[in-house]
């Protein structure tokens, strides 16, 4: 789906949001939603809603509010989340084992179909509880070949990122989140998003610290 104007990144990143809260709306049985509902259900303030639909067009009319239904699928679209989207994961360290428990496809139409660490590692050759086979990496390429997968979890140490990533870009991979704190050098076509775990706690400890200071 493409549109005429180009959403920015702050409006892209909330696309899901928007998304989890119809889907909640929708399985409560709301049929027509304000933006002064959507809002308070995202933390965010009304006029941001609105500027945010309005980069998708006429999705709602004024003081009639928005279909919950409609605009549940309309997200569903965007996000593509109407057909499963196979994914793999390269590293099953902590992080790594953590997520290949994370039932996705429970929830949205996503799957880790496979994962990969060293070929020394332990635990290749291996499977998961939920049937998720564990590769030698040297192997990606013949693993890919006649699959799906475009997208990857890197959840590797910070410097061997850069290492993996061009092998996976190498194996066909166009896009990677990525939870090790670098900026990856990708080719034009690649894209990925960032998981900062550290960066996002001291954050919310900085704003935890603001809010102890207001409240003093």
């Amino acid at each position: 789906m493409t549109f005429d104007k180009a959403i920015p990144k702050a409006t892209a990143k909330r696309l899901s949001l928007y998304y989890r809260i119809f889907k909640r709306f929708n399985s409560e049985n709301i049929e027509k939603a304000s933006s002064k509902q959507i809002a308070e259900a995202i933390g965010i303030d009304s006029a941001t809603v609105r500027r945010d639909f309005s980069y998708f067009g006429e999705l709602g009319r004024r003081g009639f509010g928005y279909d919950v239904k409609k605009l549940m699928n309309f997200f569903a679209d965007i996000l593509n989340d109407t057909s499963t989207t196979n994914v793999l994961l390269v590293g099953v360290g902590n992080i790594g084992r953590a997520l290949l428990h994370y039932r996705f496809h429970e929830r949205n139409k996503m799957k880790i179909t496979m994962a990969f660490d060293t070929d020394d590692n332990k635990q290749v050759g291996q499977s998961t509880k939920d049937g998720i086979p564990i590769y030698g990496i040297s192997s990606i390429k013949e693993r890919l070949a006649n699959s799906d997968v475009k997208t990857a979890i890197l959840t590797v140490p910070s410097p061997k990122a850069q290492e993996v990533a061009d092998i996976l870009v190498d194996a066909g991979i166009k896009g990677l989140l990525c939870f090790s704190p670098v900026n990856l050098l990708l080719p034009k076509g690649v894209v990925a998003q960032y998981v900062d775990l550290t960066s996002e706690l001291q954050t919310l400890l900085y704003f935890m610290n603001q809010n102890s200071k207001i409240n003093e």
